[in-house]
């Protein structure tokens, strides 16, 4: 396990010699991302970007080295998810940026806050074809909030500052800064720069909309009969988890989650409703979206009936109204705009208005009970090879009160979702709208490091756990093990299906086969706790051991289970990913 950065004897002395009124690039990045209450940066070195470390080391911020720069952007993603604050990763120039690309670009289709700091060469290097030149900012603009190099050592805080405010403007997301190397070593007296102090310049974003427009939607929800609510990923990460279900309950509204908002409201919980959205939104006369896009998930508003009122909470105005017409939209925070709603609409449902709305849930519950028998046979098969839908039931039962529920993959994971309940709001995590593979390992790690007290879980495919699996031995060093499954069916299968049906079996392997790992033996590699799992009954035993494995050694486990390449999630049979 990587341990904390110590200062020798020969560095305090160097300390106490520096000058406090001489400061340099690195060492203002640093200071501004402790204002911005960054604690950790996800990084791989370059020489571009060393300054930064320094002023790290003094500024008490954790620096996180990886493997690979794409694992360091989706960790600092997954560290922005997990605890509501700026991730940071920190890459050198040319192919540090381009590696990092996937990472931030999944960011910012999840709308996660996330700040990328990039090296660059010399100011008078400028066009002369230097070590590792390229347009980054170009580059990073189509998939930030806001990109910007750097031009003077003064303004570096204050950069940082500016591109750290971007990140929570409206629906969040992740900005970029190129420092070139000359702006970042150069010192200058610490009284000419410019480093905004903690806080002190944000605006409240708990804004309601216009408030002609809560009265609206107060009165819409008041008389509606079959109302429904579904709660998107913004209401996780702006905090409103629980004005939003305060909101439900007092309303007698049912309740669908989807990204980290899962979990929001536990299983049992008689507004928690999971398998009947579509039945749901057929029926519904008010149907209300908050904090979630009509992007190819919600299948850009089509699948909702067109006779129901349509109602959208979103942080960002320009997603309201997009892609579908809606009756009603209101831009701003989700908490405060329901219980605003809620407020209003305080004594008003009367004693029949509510019987209907029971009604209404009772109807959706026989409907998931219904749902929930059929898919029983799956969840329980002990066919050979292992169905998915069996380990996906498996992981499930496992799952403890504090497990964070990480998915990476294709069908695989579009299958857990049939079957996995997240116990708590937040410990659900995937990849979002990009639909990257990849995002498990740096996922994982940010998740453990954020909560080092809770237990992290990965589901992967095969083909997303050969992506960045080397970088459990990072999660290693710096002491957040976890759990990694591997549901292997030796084929990159979601893509597989589609080939098949298109062109047939004799052409359908092309481009998506892979080889038989047996990747127990990789975990072990690394020192961890490894097995192969090939028997339905052998699931539940290998998880319970590598759970004691992780407990009593600080090491990763991972279990590898066979499943049958021959069973498909029903989205991936309908192609409807690309409808």
């Amino acid at each position: 396990m990587a341990q904390p950065v110590s200062v020798t004897a020969h560095d305090t002395l160097a300390q106490k010699s520096r000058d406090d009124s001489i400061v340099s690039g690195g060492r203002l990045v640093a200071k501004a991302l402790k204002n911005e209450g960054v604690d950790t940066i996800f990084t791989l070195c370059g020489g571009h970007i060393i300054d930064i470390y320094d002023g790290c080391i003094d500024e008490g911020i954790r620096v996180v080295d990886v493997r690979h720069e794409q694992t360091a952007a989706h960790a600092a993603d997954g560290y922005a998810r997990q605890t509501g604050k700026l991730g940071c990763v920190v890459t050198t120039a040319g192919p540090g940026c381009t590696n990092a690309v996937t990472g931030v670009a999944t960011a910012f289709r999840s709308e996660s806050p996330i700040l990328h700091i990039g090296g660059q060469s010399s100011l008078t290097q400028h066009k002369q074809g230097s070590l590792q030149d390229l347009p980054h900012v170009d580059m990073m603009g189509p998939i930030t909030k806001f990109a910007s190099g750097v031009f003077s050592t003064e303004r570096v805080a204050d950069m940082v500052s500016m591109a750290a405010r971007e990140c929570f403007n409206g629906a969040y997301g992740p900005s970029y800064l190129e420092i070139p190397r000359d702006i970042l070593d150069a010192e200058v007296s610490i009284e000419k720069a410019v480093i905004p102090a903690a806080g002190s310049y944000r605006a409240s974003t708990k804004t309601i909309g216009d408030p002609n427009d809560i009265e609206k939607l107060a009165d819409l929800l008041v008389k509606a009969k079959r109302p429904a609510v579904l709660f998107g990923q913004q209401v996780w990460a702006s905090g409103s988890v629980d004005a939003c279900a305060a909101f439900a309950r007092s309303l007698d509204i049912p309740v669908y989650a989807n990204g980290g908002a899962r979990g929001m409201m536990k299983n049992d919980d008689p507004h928690h409703f999971d398998r009947t959205r579509s039945d749901a939104f057929k029926k519904a006369d008010v149907i209300l979206i908050v904090g979630t896009p009509f992007d190819f998930r919600m299948g850009y508003g089509k699948r909702i009936s067109k006779d129901a009122t349509l109602v959208q909470i979103d942080q960002s105005y320009a997603t309201v109204g997009k892609n579908r017409d809606i009756s009603l939209g209101i831009a701003g925070d989700p908490g405060a705009i329901c219980a605003a709603v809620e407020q209003a609409a305080s004594g008003r449902i009367d004693d029949g208005a509510r019987a209907s709305r029971r009604e209404w849930m009772q109807e959706l519950r026989a409907i998931e009970e219904a749902k929930l028998k059929k898919l029983m046979p799956m969840f329980l098969s002990d066919a050979n090879p292992i169905h998915p839908y069996r380990l996906a039931y498996e992981i499930n039962e496992f799952l403890r009160e504090d497990t964070i529920y990480i998915g990476d993959g294709g069908d695989v994971v579009t299958i857990s979702a049939q079957a996995v309940r997240p116990r708590s709001p937040g410990q659900w995590m995937d990849p979002g709208a990009l639909g990257s593979l990849g995002v498990g390992t740096g996922f994982a790690m940010a998740a453990k490091m954020a909560h080092p007290d809770k237990e992290v879980m990965c589901l992967y495919g095969d083909g997303s756990f050969g992506m960045t699996c080397f970088d459990m031995e990072t999660a290693q060093r710096f002491g957040a093990p976890y759990l990694a499954v591997v549901g292997n069916n030796s084929a990159m299968n979601q893509i597989r299906y589609g080939q098949i049906a298109k062109y047939g079996e004799n052409r359908g392997d092309i481009g998506n086969k892979l080889g038989d790992i047996e990747f127990s033996k990789f975990a072990q590699m690394i020192g961890g706790h490894g097995e192969e799992v090939r028997e339905a009954k052998d699931i539940q035993p290998a998880l319970q051991r590598a759970r004691e494995a992780i407990a009593s050694t600080g090491k990763c486990a991972v279990v590898n289970v066979w499943i049958d390449p021959r069973e498909y999630a029903p989205g991936t049979k309908a192609q409807t990913m690309y409808k």
